[in-house]
Order: C-alpha cells, then sequence, then structure tokens
C-alpha cells in the first residue's frame, strides 16, 4: 500500500523495495510500475532520500537508528517503540541526530480528522464537553500476530490515544479501562482482551470515550464524535459506515462497508507519503514528531495497568521525558 501510494506522487522519482524475507521485494517491485527492489538494507539507505519503515514494531528502534546514522529522514510506522522506556531513549535519539522522523499515526493526515482538529482549535467547537471514539475492525487478526501485537491497547487503540488527545489539546489526568474477550479465545491465551472501553478525563475536566472491538460482522468502522458548548461534529459517517439506523428516514448500513482500515483511510494514507516527501524535500514541517507519540504509548500503559488493576490510573505521576 506504501509504495503503491509513494509511487503515484509526481515529485517521488523511484521507490525502491527491500525485504529482509527473501524474493518479497522482488516480487512486489514486478507488480508495482516505478519501483524496484534492492538486496540489502545499507543499499537501501545509500540510495534513498528518505525511508518508510512498515515492519514489526519490535524491528523499529534499530532500523531507526540505523536511518539515524545514515542521515536519512523516516516515516516509521506507530509505535516506534514497543516499551516506554526504550521509546523515550530512542526519542532523545532522533532529537540530537537532527533527523526528521514522522510518526505513521495515519489519522492526523486524514481531511476530516484535520479539518476536526482545526476547527476544534480556531474554538469553533467552544469548550469541548466530550469526546468518543469507536474503532471496531471487521475481522480479528491472525491469532499469529496476537502474542507480538503489543495488545488491543498499543496496537488497535493507540491510534485514537494518539487523535483525541491532539484533538482536545489538553493533558490526560486519568485513564480507566476494561476489556473483556468476547470474540475469540485466542486473545485470552495471548493474555490480551478482544473489546475495550477507555475512559479518559483531561486537564480541564472534558472527558473522551473510547470503544475498540477486533470483530464487527459488518464492517469496519471508525468514527470520531467531539460534542462542545457551541457545536458537534463528527468524522466517519458516510454512505459506507457500517451502521443501521432504526429510524424511518436514518441511514442503512451499505453493501460495500469499509472491509479494513486501509480502505477507510485511504486518503489519509495518501496525504501522509505526501507529506512525509514535502519533509525530505524540506517543504513542509513535521506534522507528527516522535516526541508527541510517547503520549499515545504512555496512555496505552497506563490503559493496560487500569485494565488489569480494575482502578483508574493517574498517568501525569510519571515521568516522560
Amino acid at each position: 500500500m506504501h509504495a503503491t501510494n509513494l509511487a503515484t506522487l509526481d515529485h517521488v522519482h523511484e521507490v525502491l523495495l527491500f525485504d529482509p524475507a527473501p524474493g518479497r521485494a522482488a516480487h512486489a517491485s514486478a507488480l508495482l510500475p516505478g519501483t524496484r527492489s534492492v538486496d540489502d538494507l545499507d543499499t537501501l539507505l545509500t540510495l534513498s532520500d528518505g525511508v518508510l519503515l512498515a515492519t514489526p514494531t519490535t524491528t523499529h528502534p534499530a532500523l531507526l537508528r540505523a536511518a539515524l546514522a545514515a542521515g536519512v529522514p523516516a516515516l516509521c510506522e506507530k509505535p516506534i517503540a514497543s516499551d516506554l522506556d526504550e521509546m523515550v531513549a530512542l526519542v532523545a535519539d532522533v532529537e540530537a541526530s537532527g533527523v526528521e522522523v514522522l510518526v505513521g499515526f495515519q489519522r492526523r493526515f486524514d481531511p476530516a480528522v484535520s479539518e476536526l482538529h482545526r476547527r476544534v482549535r480556531a474554538g469553533e467547537v467552544g469548550d469541548v464537553y466530550l469526546v468518543r471514539a469507536l474503532g471496531n475492525d471487521a475481522r480479528p487478526p491472525d491469532p499469529s500476530y496476537l502474542p507480538k501485537s503489543g495488545g488491543i491497547f498499543r496496537d488497535l487503540l493507540i491510534h485514537d490515544l494518539d487523535a483525541v488527545p491532539w484533538l482536545v489539546g489538553e493533558p490526560v489526568v486519568e485513564v480507566y479501562a476494561s476489556g473483556s474477550v468476547l470474540v475469540d479465545q485466542a486473545f485470552a491465551v495471548a493474555d490480551d482482551v478482544d473489546n475495550a472501553v477507555v475512559l479518559l478525563t483531561f486537564a480541564g475536566g472534558a472527558h473522551a470515550v473510547l470503544a475498540g472491538g477486533r470483530h464487527d460482522p459488518v464492517g469496519y468502522d471508525h468514527r470520531i464524535e467531539v460534542l462542545g458548548s457551541r457545536d458537534s461534529l463528527t468524522t466517519g459517517l458516510d454512505p459506507r459506515t457500517p451502521l443501521t439506523s432504526l429510524e424511518p428516514d436514518g441511514p442503512k448500513a451499505a453493501a460495500d462497508a469499509y472491509p479494513g482500515f486501509a480502505e477507510r483511510f485511504h486518503r489519509a494514507y495518501l496525504n501522509e507519503v505526501a507529506v512525509f516527501a514535502q519533509v525530505v524535500a524540506g517543504t513542509a514541517a513535521n506534522p507528527s514528531p516522535v516526541r508527541e507519540s510517547l503520549v499515545s504509548l504512555r496512555l496505552a500503559e497506563a490503559c493496560e495497568r487500569s485494565r488489569r488493576s480494575g482502578a483508574p490510573v493517574r498517568p501525569e505521576r510519571e515521568a516522560v521525558a
């Protein structure tokens, strides 16, 4: 997906592909015009003006440090590290290097979410009373993925744990999370849950309710609602939203509901690589810097502790610097 999107950009001359699994990069390159494969990471970094890392989270720190050593700007899929202490050290290395690194929280690049951010920050919504975010996968991930996923808060809900505080613009002072295994016992075997709810309390008193699940039989669903003193706005509500209203004139779930996140956030992913190319060229500022990504992982870890303890957690008491 990323390679296809990059290859569509007029100001990208060539897309190089590398994969440590033998033959995968060459196979993908044969299917994608405007791309070619290389045999090793050193060659990739030597020939590239920027590198996009779409690899398992556990590999991100080493690959990012290789990009920093080569002086090559990077767009790294979220999160840049799976452990908070490791991420803090990595953020320090990135900032000391002076190399631009964007974190792939694609919702920051989604046109509707970006417009919601603009309106909230411009005061058009007024005082924020409540934010509601819902994210449901259409199909559960393969059970083999679960032990290395980091859990539902670090994997599925981490996008909302980034986007919602970014929208509100205030620190979260308390987190409460609860989860259940309702879809597949494979999640319990992996010490995870497949449905979860999070309550965030912000410094100014507003709340956010985040809900995420691993199975929606009608289709992939992601929405954000912001209710304020002047307006109420939503994203993700369109003719492909997998939701049926029982009101006589209400919308019905479409036959072409989104099958997954790639389709639902297609415009966001296109914008993400377009902005990355501009950052590499030095014509745009970094809209998703590594230091801001500390917020979502800190909150994800607080959610996990809250779920296990059954008690609220105050993340502001934890030193993250």
